[in-house]
């Protein structure tokens, strides 16, 4: 398995339905209380930002637009950042 494929994988399959119930559980925190904090709404936003984001990075993975260089990076990156998490 090549690190684009391990890349995509990581984001289809960990991060982006990560992204996706942090986002749900948010909008049902904020729907719950009828009014969301000025941290609620900026957590939001950068949390619809890294989705985006995201999916934008396994479209260009499908179009074959990124180095392998900035591949293994990212890899890296969100590899730590999940590490982090647990």
């Amino acid at each position: 398995m090549t690190s684009a494929d391990k890349l995509k994988n990581l984001l289809e399959i960990e991060i982006i339905p990560d992204l996706e119930v942090a986002i749900d559980e948010l909008f049902a925190a904020i729907d719950k209380s009828k009014n969301a904090s000025k941290e609620q709404k900026e957590d939001l936003e950068e949390m619809r930002e890294m989705r985006t984001e995201c999916f934008a990075i396994v479209e260009e993975l499908g179009r074959d637009e990124l180095e392998a260089e900035e591949i293994e990076e990212l890899l890296a990156e969100l590899i730590d950042m999940k590490s982090e998490e647990a």
